[in-house]
Order: structure tokens, then sequence, then C-alpha cells
């Protein structure tokens, strides 16, 4: 009888905190948690199948915690209206209401695919596979296939990423939102980090889209993105929509559309600095148009872009608008406006220094080969390309000058539209400027004798066959002039195939390129990755 009323006793707690747990919970130590594992680092939940991956998704109690993907989940037939982790559950603002993923989820390389979320016109915002991260992480992981589709913050893979970390992560398919911050892989980086990740989704929304993050406050770094980019608004970009973070050893190649302050890799550059980084795709809006970055209020060193530009006010090759600092950049696609209209920059209130640029321009009123209106300060720059104007504010190098230019050259063997000044309209500053015929300006002494810095910015070693070039942009695989890696590279490397004790004899002729001291295959990647570098730059 003991016995028996014992066991029943212990029945009827047991049952008495079941009841508790499916109840207030106020008597449960703990939730039972289904996955595999135990969430620490070491031992960290499992993702092994589509039923693991529901689980995660609607238990809150993983999402901070260490989880791993072991297998890829196929989200095919299922349409979402919230972001499936970590979703908004306030739609009645734009704050985020809801319970944030602080974890760390490792993709493990594996890929999550065919993920649609469409809000159904219902102004959701903070969509994407994850919703909200506040200091979590997610690395490692692949979204294929995707389509998201909401009001504002709207990411691929993140909406919202505030303090956390997304790295070695990409997403493809396609991203819209009808409102702003919307990215192809991150919709909002709020100090945060994405690096070593990209997107090839096409994104469209209204202002701060970008192909791979709508709004960056945080760094993004070993990005790229590469699909095709519109809004109707403000800070549309190839890459980030709206910076004002860093953005470092970055590129984008899709084409950018829409309204204002438009830029290949960068719309608005409100703060910090970009660096290192390229566009190639055609850029063409309203105002504020740029080849590289639409409006610019931050630092960008160490960058170019090729794409050609249209738009109407404040268009340039690189920059549409400056009102920071651009060094050490060059533009080459053609550029075509009504009012300041620039091989380079559209407008300068700030500073450009050490800079070129290529492109053919066109224009109405403001149109310099370099800069077509400028405030601010130009120095040590130069432009070759073609120049076209309707009146007389149309110069080889800058359009209208109010603020100081200095040192600086244009070619006048490629004008085939008249232009004979360097400056249409000038009532501020002008020093040492000329106009020249190509040949001299493929001579080093035009620019030292201008004081231009041949040790650590610039090179003419191929003098008399290209214009002055940035060392940066000197791949190490081409050895012989004129510059780029072709043909007559790789001759050259080929006579030192297999060359041992290369330290001791200049690194063989620079055909070391690991330093290795040998020349052998792993050479020859390093250079078939040049393959064509610097041809027509």
């Amino acid at each position: 009888m003991i016995g028996t009323r014992s066991s029943n006793l212990l029945g009827g707690v047991a049952i008495l905190l079941i009841i508790c747990c499916l109840g207030t919970g106020s008597l449960c130590v703990d939730t039972a948690l289904a996955l595999s594992g135990s969430g620490t680092e070491g031992e960290p939940w499992l993702i092994q199948s589509l039923t693991d991956f529901d689980e995660f998704a609607a238990d809150s109690n993983y999402w901070d915690d260490y989880t791993r993907l072991d297998t890829d989940v196929n989200l095919a037939g299922r349409t979402y209206s919230t972001a499936v982790i970590a979703p908004d559950t306030n739609n009645a603002n734009y704050s985020f209401d809801g319970t944030a993923f602080t974890g760390v989820f490792d993709g493990n390389d594996r890929k999550i695919t065919n993920l649609t979320i469409d809000d159904g016109g219902a102004g959701n915002d903070y969509l994407g596979l994850f919703g909200y991260t506040g200091d979590g992480e997610v690395r490692n992981l692949a979204l294929a296939r995707g389509s998201v589709s909401g009001d504002r913050f709207v990411g691929g893979l993140v909406a919202g990423n505030h303090d956390g970390s997304v790295s070695n992560c990409y997403s493809t398919g396609s991203v819209r939102g009808t409102s702003s911050d919307v990215g192809g892989l991150v919709g909002k980086n709020y100090y945060g980090t994405v690096s070593n990740s990209y997107s090839t989704a096409d994104v469209n929304g209204v202002e701060d889209v970008g192909g791979l993050v709508g709004d960056n406050s945080g760094g993004v770094s070993n990005c790229y993105s590469t699909g095709d980019v519109s809004g109707t608004g403000w800070s549309v970009a190839g890459l980030v929509g709206s910076n004002g973070g860093g953005v470092s050893n970055c590129y984008s190649t899709g084409d950018v559309s829409g309204g204002w302050s438009l830029g290949g890799l960068v719309g608005l550059s409100y703060y910090g600095s970009i660096s290192n980084c390229y566009s190639t795709g055609d850029v063409g809006g309203k105002d504020y148009v740029g080849g590289l970055v639409g409006l610019n209020f931050g630092t960008i060193s160490n960058c170019y872009s090729t794409g050609d530009v249209i738009g109407h006010a404040n268009v340039g090759g690189l920059v549409g608008a400056n009102g920071g600092s651009v060094s050490n950049c060059y533009s080459t696609g053609d550029v075509s406006g009504d009012v300041g209209v620039g091989g380079l920059v559209g407008a300068n209130g700030a500073h450009v220094s050490n800079c070129y640029s290529t492109g053919d321009v066109r224009g109405n009123t403001y149109v310099g080969g370099l800069v077509g209106a400028n405030g601010g300060s130009v120095s040590h720059c130069y432009s070759t390309g073609d120049v076209n104007g309707t009146d007389e504010r149309v110069g080889g190098l800058v359009g209208s000058n109010v603020g100081s230019v200095s040192n600086c050259f244009w070619d006048t063997d490629t004008q085939t539209h008249g232009v004979t000044v360097s400056i249409g309209y000038n009532s501020g500053t002008a020093t040492n400027l000329a106009g020249l015929p190509t040949a001299q300006m493929h001579t080093r002494t035009t620019f030292t004798d201008a004081g231009w810095d041949f040790v650590s910015v610039w090179d003419l070693t191929c003098e008399g066959m290209n214009y002055p070039r940035f060392i940066w942009q000197i791949a190490s695989a081409d050895f012989l002039c004129p510059h780029g890696v072709d043909f007559r590279d790789y001759s050259f490397f080929a006579n030192h195939w297999l060359d041992s004790n290369c330290s001791g004899a200049n690194d063989c002729e620079g055909t070391d390129l690991d330093f290795s001291d040998g020349v052998d295959w792993a050479d020859i990647k390093i250079f078939f990755d040049h393959w064509l570098e610097g041809k027509g730059n």
C-alpha cells in the first residue's frame, strides 16, 4: 500500500508539473528542446531535417544559443508572411517588436533554397530569413532562389542586423520592398559587420536600396553584388544604398536605375569611408548620379568605376556630387546630363586630388572633362575624354570654377567638339593648368614638374605609351609595357618557368609572384587571376 500510494503521489506531481508547464510555466525550470545537441559552441543544436528547421524557427529558446545546419533545407511550396526566424510581431510601427536572434547560426556551407516571403501588401517589415539579429552571428550560409517581398527593412538573408555579424554568406533570387532599407542580403546593417559575402539578387525598393545592403552604419568588407538594382526615391546603389560606416574591398557589377543619389556602388555616403572598391554597372537617374557614388560627404580612396552614367543634374563618372574627400580614384565611363556634368565629379564642393577620368562627357552647362562645377579644391588630376557642351561654361578640365584648381592637365588631341580652354567660366583660383597633346600627356616630366608624387601615388614606367596610372593599379603580373596583362607578359613569365633561387635573383624579375623562391604552378595561378587586368584603363 505504501509503495502504491507513493507511486500515485509522484505521478500526481508529474501531472501537476506538466499542467503548469503547459499553462503559465511558472514552475518549469527549463523547456525541453527537441533538437540534438545542447546549444553550446562545442555541442550546438543540430538541424538535420526540414522538421528540425521548423522546430528551430518556431521556438525562440534556440535563438540565443549555438546552432549548426547539417543539411540543405528546401522550403518550396511554402509562403511566409513574416520573417522565418526572429520575426517582427508588431507592424504598426517601424521599430522591431519581438525576440531578436542573439545566438550563432552556422550554416556549415549548406543551402536554404526556395524561400518565399510575401506579406501580400499588408505592410509588414523586418522581412527575411532572419528578421532581426541583435549582437548575433550568421555565417557560412547560402540562401538560394529566394523571393522576399515586403514594406520596410527587407533583406534576403537578414532584415535588420543590429551589432551582429554576417559572414561567408550569399543570396540569390529577388528582394522587393515598397519603402526603404531594402537589400539583397541585408536590409539594414545597424553598426554590425557584413563580410566575405555576396548577393546576385535583383533588388527593387523606394529609398535606401542596395544590391547587398540597403542602409549601412557599420562595416561592409570583402563583399560583392551582381544583381540589377532599382528604386524610385533616394539612395539607390549596386552594393549599399546609404552608407554611414565603412565599405572596403568591395565591388558591384549590376546596373542601377532610379531617382536621386544613385551610385554604381553606393548611393549616398553621408559619413564614413569607401576604399579599394569598384563598380562596373551603368547608372541612370535624375540628380546626384555617379558611376561609383551618387552623393558623397565621406572619404573615397583607391576606387574606380567603368560604367556609363546618365542623369539630369550633378552627374559624374565617379561621383555625382562631392562634399567630402576623393583621392587616388579614376573613372572610364561616358557621362551625359544637363547641368553639372563631369568626367569624374559632377559638382565638387570639397576636395578632389590625385584622380583622373577618361570617359567622354556630354551636357548643356557646367560641363567639364574632370569636374562640371567646382566650388572646392581640385589638384593633381587629369582628364582625356572628349567634352561637349552648349554654352560657354564648358572646359577641358572644369566647366565652372569658383574654388581652386591646381596642377591639372587635359588632352587636347582627344577633343572633337572644339573645346580649347581648361576652365569654361572661372571666378576662383586657377594655377598651373594646361591642355596638352597626347605625347606630352605620356611624358613623366609634364607631371613631375608640377609636383606630382611618383613615389607613393603615381606610376609612368611605360612612358610614351600610357598616361599616368596609380601604383595600386599596376598588377603584379604586368611585367612589360604597355600596361595590361596579356600575351607579352605571358611570354615573359614562361621564360622564367621553373626558375629557382628567386630570392637571390630579384624574384626572377618579378615572376615569383608568391615569393616562394621558385616559379611554379602557384605563380601561374596568380598570373591568370590578373589576366587582361589593366588593359584600356
